[in-house]
């Protein structure tokens, strides 16, 4: 195998599969990157994979001469990062585990280990398949991450909830005490189903979630994204680039049921004013127990944020809004406010309720179809 290409190109490819691999790797060669080299079509292919969650890419360079090795992620990331910005070559020694990586700053040698060992990144044949516009999938994986649950002992908890049907793909994500749901309908193709002639539903990790986020984020082309899904991967095919993950299993909450029909009362307010003035009362609200209260006056139409830490001090802020229900006194977590104001990004939000003690709902004022709910604190006298 013989290679030349740019520092920029194979860093930035590196990175991008290097979050695929662990950072303790069950075997040694889970902790290497896959190299394969075609002269026929010029480019190279790299592959991450912790046998739960693949990054596969490919790219444009001068291939000389074929072959496939597998070279330390971190070690090959390590000194590709520190090379000039400027063309390198890669070549595979005579012992056929050893590459020379040459540029104008120097030489180095790097061990691998054979390709051969190396698992192959899984395949969804037959499923459930669907294309996605990059924007509106990055808005699903943005509305929901946020609300996956860190408790590894609730693993279903940990990932998002994807269900494909034939009016596009609902992403739903909870940790027990917020849910998040959007639903995304701007499907750009057909959703072709495999054997099954029903919504196909399934759990995916947060963590390949966050990973495709990223790639998402870097697609600068305006081609869909390819969504293929069966009963225990799923794979997201953008461009020259790919990520599979294994499926999580358990039976997902039946979130829909938490959701109320009706509400008593409702408050409309500009979200970035809430946002910013949520997050002046969490400078004092994080120094005791991240409760706030807020309290909704129809008559004044306003609402107000304000937070008794104890020892430490007390803070108020009062916004306009358009208030509808009796009045009312609720309290929340703030970090769980302010992560679904940063989600919902529309001007305005609108918060409905019916008691102190129930779900209250915040979704955007705009096209984002999105809800979020989040379960109220007791407010004790």
């Amino acid at each position: 195998m013989k290679f030349t290409c740019s520092q920029s190109e194979l860093n930035s490819q590196l990175s991008l599969v290097s979050r695929a691999i662990p950072s303790r790797p069950s075997r040694p060669i889970l902790g290497n990157i896959l190299i394969t080299a075609d002269s026929e079509s010029q480019q190279l292919t790299l592959v991450g994979f912790d046998e739960t969650l693949g990054v596969e890419t490919t790219f444009t360079a001068q291939v000389e001469t074929d072959g496939r090795l597998t070279l330390p992620a971190r070690l090959l990331g390590d000194i590709v990062s520190r090379l000039p910005a400027e063309d390198i070559q890669l070549q595979v020694n005579e012992d056929e585990t050893t590459v020379t990586l040459v540029s104008t700053s120097g030489e180095y040698q790097v061990r691998g280990l054979s390709a051969d060992d190396y698992p192959q990144l899984p395949t969804v044949a037959d499923g459930q398949s669907t294309q996605v516009s990059a924007e509106t999938l990055l808005a699903g994986l943005q509305g929901s991450l946020f609300s996956t649950s860190a408790d590894e002992t609730k693993q279903v908890l940990t990932g998002v909830h994807v269900v494909a049907d034939e009016t596009g793909l609902e992403f739903a994500a909870t940790d027990g005490h917020r849910l998040a749901v959007v639903n995304i309908e701007d499907t750009v193709g057909e959703t072709k189903h495999g054997d099954d002639s029903v919504a196909l539903k399934v759990t995916l990790p947060a963590k390949a979630l966050r990973e495709l986020e990223r790639i998402v984020q870097l697609y600068a082309t305006s081609e869909p994204v390819t969504v293929r899904f069966d009963h225990t991967q799923a794979m997201f095919e953008l461009g020259q680039q790919r990520l599979t993950t294994r499926l999580l299993e358990g039976q997902y909450p039946n979130y829909r049921q938490l959701i109320p029909k009706q509400f008593a009362r409702q408050v409309t307010v500009d979200r970035r004013l809430l946002l910013s003035a949520l997050e002046r009362i969490a400078v004092l609200a994080d120094q005791k127990n991240h409760i706030i209260k807020l309290t909704m006056a129809s008559g004044a139409q306003t609402v107000a944020m304000s937070v008794e830490a104890q020892e430490v001090g007390s803070g108020r802020e009062v916004l306009a809004a358009q208030v509808s229900g009796e009045d009312m006194d609720i309290a929340f977590n703030v970090r769980y406010l302010l992560d679904g104001l940063k989600a919902l990004t529309t001007s305005e939000v609108q918060m409905q309720c019916n008691s102190p003690t129930s779900p209250s709902i915040l979704t955007p004022l705009g096209e984002l179809k999105m809800t979020y709910l989040v379960m109220p604190v007791q407010i004790r006298s």
